[in-house]
């Protein structure tokens, strides 16, 4: 039986990853996990006891399309809590993770052949899924001077139905202040292209809050996901923000591609909003582990870094140690038993040579892998360079 020309996409690397760190610990090896973007603790305790409280006397059956009414209003205010945003419940779509969103996003807004830009190094399955819906991904290679985001003369003079941003971004941790983010969607307007905001991150930033693109215009669609601020990545349970004129399109589509996203994780997602103490200590874990990262990393010989504003990662340049970074990975998880994600994943152009760290999981797990990454690099001859190369400083 044939397969479509649209199904060949390309793996996701860290999904690779994390099965050869399974196998290593089938086999009785202790693996430190740099690789996968996961929150190390659970759904917070008050969406689990939710949950437990509901499934004693709800079905759980299907919900509307677009999600429980309470969580959308709940998703609502949280823009009024944190973005001082009046929006409208009307305007939310629950959805089935952040993936499901990219589907119905990418799917409302364009036809088969249109181009998409997508900022490089990125989220490699944006690049995945616009192929998978006959759609052109265009990779915008950003430029160090720019903390490797977009810029609106990267975007000048192209042939674009649309443009994606992330901020915080995966796999560099760097953020577009309020004038960067707005003058990226003035010329994507000017393009004529619509403009797609994933603000997954929202909520993990450091020394100033992420600017979400509805406080800009409203002319855009924002994703965002219970995954990472409210460690929920398993739940599979997301949402976007669209214009009032593009609600029932939507719905349309979710009703037929996804029916409904999981009413489980509607239940326990709408409580985890309300769990603001137990999401903050998380905070402070990442906090702590950041600043352990940045120390320790340069310390260990990875000096060409960007220290990141936001989200749980570190991007480094490792093209004066490898000319090829998945096999570099592979080699630190066979030697020292520490998994991290080839560059490979995030830009097929010069991935080769970058490297991300997670620094999601425990502070003692922080701690040991910079220990182990300490020794790989003495092992190699690779110690500290003269010089530390990193992102200007907004």
């Amino acid at each position: 039986m044939r397969n479509s020309r649209r199904s060949q996409v390309d793996p996701f690397i860290v999904m690779d990853v994390m099965e050869a760190a399974r196998r290593a610990e089938e086999a009785g090896r202790d693996v430190i996990h740099m690789e996968v973007g996961q929150p190390g603790t659970p759904a917070p305790e008050g969406a689990r006891q939710a949950l437990t409280a509901a499934m004693a006397g709800d079905a759980m059956g299907y919900t509307v399309a677009l999600g429980l009414p309470a969580l959308r209003r709940r998703i609502a205010r949280l823009y009024g809590e944190w973005y001082d945003i009046d929006l409208s419940p009307s305007r939310v779509v629950v959805t089935p993770g952040s993936s499901g969103a990219f589907i119905l996003a990418f799917t409302a807004l364009f036809d088969a052949g249109d181009h998409v830009g997508i900022g490089a190094p990125g989220y490699p399955s944006y690049r995945q899924i616009l192929k998978a819906l006959d759609l052109v991904p265009v990779d915008i290679e950003t430029a160090a001077e720019n903390r490797l985001q977009p810029v609106p003369a990267d975007l000048t003079g192209r042939d674009l139905s649309g443009v994606m941003v992330a901020s915080p971004a995966n796999p560099t941790g760097t953020m577009l202040d309020r004038a960067a983010l707005a003058g990226l969607m003035a010329t994507a307007s000017d393009l004529g292209a619509s403009f797609i905001s994933d603000e997954i991150y929202h909520g993990i930033e450091y020394d100033r809050r992420a600017v979400s693109a509805l406080e800009i215009s409203d002319d855009c669609y924002v994703i965002n996901s219970f995954s990472k601020y409210f460690s929920m990545t398993g739940w599979r349970i997301g949402w976007m923000v669209v214009p009032e004129d593009h609600v029932r399109v939507v719905e349309r589509l979710a009703q037929n591609l996804f029916i409904c996203p999981p009413h489980a994780s509607q239940v326990a997602a709408l409580a985890a909003m309300d769990c603001g103490p137990e999401l903050q200590a998380n905070m402070d874990v990442y906090r702590a582990n950041r600043a352990l990262m940045l120390a320790g990393l340069p310390q260990a010989g990875f000096d060409r870094i960007a220290p990141p504003d936001g989200a749980f990662y570190v991007y480094a340049d490792v093209s004066h140690l490898t000319d090829d970074s998945r096999a570099f990975a592979a080699e630190i998880l066979e030697t020292v038993g520490v998994a991290v994600t080839p560059g490979l994943d995030f830009d097929p152009v010069r991935g080769a040579g970058t490297i991300r760290f997670s620094y999601a999981r425990s502070t003692a797990d922080i701690e040991e892998g910079l220990r182990r990454l300490t020794r790989f690099m003495a092992d190699r001859g690779a110690g500290p360079a003269a010089g530390k190369r990193v992102f200007p400083e907004r």
